[in-house]
């Protein structure tokens, strides 16, 4: 007699969908009747009593079809930050091991000049050569230039989130290089998207070939 087969599957166990309907199929009259047992345990239930706890396989009762935990889910759900202990210590010994790199670095390069900290400067300089490498700028003579528009764009709205969030902080050098550089980023980025439009509108002809 042959041996039976187990009666293991492997589907989605969710019951409910995302629009909030039981999924239809192998899974429909279980949801069904699981939903059922719920309700009537919570007609049962005193006022006092305990919430009910979802069966093994039931969707949460806020969201049926969310997972418990993802990116951009409510605040409760968001892992706790490091104390400010954590916070305080991962800071000296990250200061200590770049401190022991620069003098490692200064003993095989004497000569080499010293970058030292890193100031508010460096920031809008990085942001702003990426930004311009991405539209451009630096290819090689002969070389056709690879832009990037959308990781310029990226860059230079990037730029505008810091001016919004630094505003009242900076001193009057830094607000007029971080002003200076978000001027010619976008002066730049308009240049480029005109050209894209005028060649768009008014393409190339084709060259006559010679040939009568």
């Amino acid at each position: 007699m042959p041996e039976k087969e187990p009666q293991v599957t492997f589907t989605d166990r969710r019951k409910i969908s995302s629009d909030g309907e039981i999924r239809p199929g192998v899974a429909e009259s279980e949801a069904a009747e699981e939903l059922r047992r719920q309700a009537e345990a919570s007609k049962s239930a005193t006022a006092t009593a305990e919430p009910i706890a979802p069966a093994k396989d039931a969707p949460p009762a806020a969201s049926p079809s969310a997972p418990e935990t993802h990116a951009g889910g409510p605040e409760d759900q968001l892992p706790e930050g490091p104390t400010a202990k954590e916070t305080a210590d991962s800071n000296a010994a990250y200061q200590e091991t770049t401190q022991q790199l620069d003098e490692l670095l200064r003993a095989k390069a004497p000569d080499s000049s010293h970058l030292g900290p890193i100031v508010f400067d460096h920031l809008v300089q990085s942001m702003y050569m990426t930004a311009m490498m991405s539209m451009g700028a630096g290819t090689q003579p002969g070389e056709k230039p690879r832009i990037d528009l959308m990781g310029a764009r990226q860059t230079i709205d990037l730029l505008g989130v810091l001016q919004e969030k630094t505003k009242g902080n900076l001193n009057a050098n830094e607000q007029r290089l971080l002003e200076s550089a978000l001027f010619e980023l976008r002066m730049m980025f308009l240049e480029i998207t005109n050209a894209i439009a005028r060649n768009a509108a008014n393409p190339p002809q084709p060259q006559p070939s010679g040939r009568k």
